[in-house]
């Protein structure tokens, strides 16, 4: 059970050890102790879709912890199965459970945060630990509105760097990130863009896009590592072609419904690993709250 008290977290632990983030144990109790408080910087709401990650999700929440005093981080639940739930449930500072479908999920999220800035996260990606200020940075011109951080794959194969550059020129030539990219906006913006759009994939592109009429965009030059599982799982060589043919046919216009088709056909035939998220409303069972 996680109790805050000011500005140290007590946990119960069973090993005494020294960790990074102002971090260190004493006994059966574990203390952090996050940075002072700016009282001019933005407050800001991490907004995190999981369903079934249960193998990533506390490490994940525990880094984020990390990464400062200003902010407040708010899991929202699609209806796992494997005990997500309950590992987010003492490190989240909300836990909610929403319909099934990363849109869905994130304004659900939106809607309960109490911060001026929104900042959307998947559980597999690895923010750098100056995230926050790179984004406070970033909001203090009035003009930007939003914006998102580069991204990067952590595995040393040419494929990676290939996907790398494609997904960091979508948003500097064409105006759109994906939801790997970090992306962030003043609750304001997400407002007058009417949040998420549902939409079966490519979501975040569109929401980035609309937020984008708004004001300036702005693409930090700190990079989020995203973890590569599904090129592992379906094929590197393979899913960086299609998810470039879907881009590239986004760009020109064509409509997402086309593009779902090929999405889901690409999934389909990468076998029963293959998961296909979905972000029209299902009825995904949701744990009691």
């Amino acid at each position: 059970m996680l109790e805050t008290c000011g500005l140290f977290v007590f946990k119960h632990s069973s090993f005494p050890k020294f960790e990074h983030c102002f971090e260190f144990r004493i006994s059966n109790f574990e203390f952090r102790m996050s940075p002072p408080m700016n009282s001019s910087a933005p407050f800001v709401s991490i907004i995190i879709p999981v369903l079934n990650e249960a193998e990533l999700i506390e490490a994940f929440l525990r880094k984020l912890r990390c990464l400062g005093a200003n902010l407040e981080i708010i899991v929202v639940d699609g209806g796992s199965s494997d005990g997500t739930w309950s590992l987010a449930e003492p490190l989240a500072d909300r836990l909610i459970a929403a319909r099934r479908g990363r849109a869905s999920q994130m304004n659900a999220g939106a809607e309960i945060a109490r911060g001026e800035v929104l900042w959307f996260l998947h559980a597999d990606l690895k923010a750098p630990r100056n995230s926050i200020a790179q984004i406070t940075a970033a909001l203090a011109d009035a003009n930007v509105v939003g914006g998102c951080f580069r991204l990067r794959y952590p595995r040393p194969e040419s494929i990676y760097r290939v996907s790398d550059t494609l997904g960091n020129l979508g948003v500097k030539l064409f105006g759109f990130a994906l939801g790997d990219h970090g992306i962030f906006c003043r609750r304001s913006a997400f407002l007058r863009a009417y949040g998420y759009p549902l939409v079966p994939i490519l979501e975040d592109a569109e929401l980035y896009r609309r937020i984008s009429r708004f004001g300036s965009m702005v693409q930090v030059r700190e990079a989020i590592v995203s973890d590569p599982r599904t090129f592992e799982r379906c094929g590197r060589y393979r899913t960086t072609a299609v998810y470039f043919l879907i881009l590239l046919l986004y760009v020109f216009g064509v409509p997402i419904t086309w593009l779902n088709g090929i999405y889901r056909r690409f999934h389909k035939s990468a076998g029963p690993k293959s998961i296909v998220p979905e972000n029209l409303p299902s009825r995904a069972a949701i744990p009691e709250m």
